[in-house]
């Protein structure tokens, strides 16, 4: 009989175990009809850092799929789908543009392509994507904002005393427009 879990002729004893392994395929990383990912950068890989990029700790929360609680011991969070945590003392969270974060964070990187609410501290660079949406209280070191980003609440540089927004400004984008006052009857002179 010659199945394939049966040992060849001609080699009695040997395993057919070592030959199944491969023939197991590997995990598929990339999801058919996903959009491409965008990876943040971790400030490990390629370095000298304090933790090799082999013991780096990730967590991908993927479309679809909701987690709550509290998050410890992550260096790495992309949240594709929808996350209600409490983040600390992480390197980098990428939120796609299908991504919801609720919660707080203090984390050393943040790209947010997708939705924050809560309160969010970036000790390094924040980069808000033109999808990125954050509101709640903001605090970052370095802010990076692509047009059509928008950030909503108390927004502070560390370091410094919060900047508090009016009311019009709350929920305006962060292009540059002319003030809704000021186009009644102001065009001709």
């Amino acid at each position: 009989m010659n199945t394939p879990f049966s040992t060849p002729t001609g080699s009695p004893g040997t395993a057919a175990a070592p030959s199944l392994k491969s023939d197991i395929p590997r995990r598929v990383v990339d999801i058919p009809n996903s959009p491409p990912k965008r990876v943040a950068p971790t400030g490990v890989e390629g370095s000298s850092g304090t933790t090799p990029a082999t013991e780096m700790r990730k967590l991908i929360v993927g479309r679809d799929i909701s987690l709550s609680g509290e998050i410890a011991a992550c260096d790495v969070l992309v949240v594709e789908g929808t996350v209600e945590a409490k983040l600390r003392d992480g390197h980098v969270v990428e939120i796609a543009d299908t991504g919801l974060f609720k919660g707080s964070v203090e984390i050393d990187e943040a790209d947010i392509g997708g939705r924050f609410e809560g309160d969010i501290t970036v000790r390094g660079t924040l980069k808000v994507r033109s999808t990125g949406r954050i509101l709640g209280n903001i605090r970052y070191g370095t802010l990076e904002v692509e047009n059509g980003g928008q950030l909503a609440g108390t927004i502070q540089v560390l370091g410094e005393a919060p900047v508090l927004p009016s009311p019009a400004e709350l929920s305006a984008t962060v292009s540059v427009s002319a003030p809704a006052a000021d186009n009644a009857g102001d065009g001709e002179g």
